[in-house]
């Protein structure tokens, strides 16, 4: 199974900016054009788009929704899953009729499963459960807080309800480049019956690498943010590892 890469577009005042550890004090933007960075992303072969609206998920509803509008223009042909902000099956169902292939719920898995639950099985394969942790514990509300949940046990809550994947991102290496957290990704894998998209800390081929190595045990993907940005990583060359060129 070859590992779906997903460039990352997230949303700050409807610009594209790249985050350290999920701190909105330490944003770097990258463009004041979102639409033009999809078709770029669109451009290079990338099978996905992955898009936050970071704003929205502090505020607990959307909040960059022309920058959203304006990804899902650029780039009619190339699915996007976005995060940030989602809590309501009419904000889910707004979102999806609008054109975003699949959404992601993250906050609302702790503080609302029922309707996470709810909204996997009103849209089988359309919802992605985002599982967001520090130390292995699960934060929510734009990482501001932090829970008493293993990502793990968050994980399982929603195996049988038709759930697309889970994200899971390692806060303490998101925008770092300290390298992914391959451990605790891959114990969330074996642990759940469900695709697991690893994200935080992606800083080079190797960790494409060794991610591709372990893909049969449920990783799927990762999402890439400020390796692409920074140059670090060469789009072509990332294709070409996980197609096993």
């Amino acid at each position: 199974m070859a590992l779906t890469l997903y460039p990352a577009i997230d949303l700050k005042g409807g610009q594209v900016v790249r985050l350290k550890r999920g701190d909105m004090a330490q944003a770097t933007v990258y463009s004041a054009d979102p639409g033009a960075q999809a078709r770029q992303f669109g451009a290079l072969g990338f099978p996905w788009v992955h898009v936050v609206d970071l704003d929205g998920a502090f505020a607990g509803r959307p909040a960059n929704a022309a920058a959203v509008e304006a990804i899902l223009a650029a780039i009619p042909g190339v699915p996007v899953q976005l995060g940030g902000g989602i809590r309501s099956m009419a904000t889910v169902e707004a979102w999806l009729e609008r054109g975003v292939r699949r959404v992601i719920l993250g906050s609302a898995a702790v503080k609302d499963p029922d309707f996470v639950l709810a909204a996997c099985r009103s849209h089988p394969g359309r919802v992605a459960v985002g599982i967001d942790a520090r130390g292995g514990l699960v934060a929510t509300e734009g990482w501001a807080e932090v829970s008493t949940m293993q990502a793990t046990d968050l994980g399982k809550r929603f195996e049988d309800a038709g759930a697309a994947a889970i994200i899971y991102t390692d806060i303490d290496r998101d925008g770092m480049l300290g390298g992914v957290n391959l451990d605790a990704t891959l114990a969330l894998a074996r642990a759940v019956r469900l695709p697991v998209i690893a994200s935080g800390g992606v800083a080079s081929l190797d960790d494409l690498a060794a991610l591709s190595a372990v893909a049969s045990e449920g990783i799927e993907g990762v999402i890439i943010g400020r390796a692409l940005y920074d140059g670090r990583i060469d789009p072509a060359a990332a294709l070409a590892l996980v197609a096993g060129r």
